[in-house]
């Protein structure tokens, strides 16, 4: 059983279709959060490598888990005797509505030392980068007038 350290989760509601979150979602192209950039190696599938670049810094590298087609999948940073997770699930809530959660969690032996790094990265960013991609996801669809909306 996973060692938790720390652990936050956040939900945004986007104007668009489960397949079209899912889709935009798991091609990271899309993944915009400047001023770190993305670069994946392979398919979205399970085993696939990928990094995120941030300029002045070595690549952090990440693996991807547990890909259920429309359903979630995770994304794994290994650290120094502990791993940073996200997990995103996917959720319909109408033809046109798509609930998107991010569960973000630190875990491992040694996890206590990333703590405090990881908690002032993630807890004033998360609210506002899950509502930045259901609005982004919502204006490339472009068959929806609106954003998403916290839930």
């Amino acid at each position: 059983m996973k060692q938790i350290a720390w652990e936050l989760e956040h939900s945004v509601e986007a104007d668009v279709a489960l397949s079209f979150a899912w889709t935009w979602r798991t091609d990271v192209t899309t993944w915009d959060d400047p001023p770190a950039t993305f670069q994946l190696d392979g398919p979205f599938a399970s085993g696939s490598r990928g990094a995120t670049l941030l300029p002045g810094q070595k690549p952090l590298r990440w693996e991807i888990r547990d890909v259920r087609p429309d359903r979630m999948f995770i994304t794994e940073m290994p650290l120094d005797r502990a791993i940073l997770s996200f997990e995103w699930r996917f959720e319909a809530v109408s033809d046109r509505r798509t609930r998107i959660t991010q569960r973000i969690v630190l875990s491992g032996h040694n996890a206590a030392a990333y703590e405090c790094d990881v908690r002032t990265s993630f807890e004033s960013t998360l609210a506002d980068g899950m509502k930045r991609i259901a609005d982004a996801m919502a204006r490339a669809d472009g068959t929806s007038g609106g954003g998403g909306n916290r839930r």
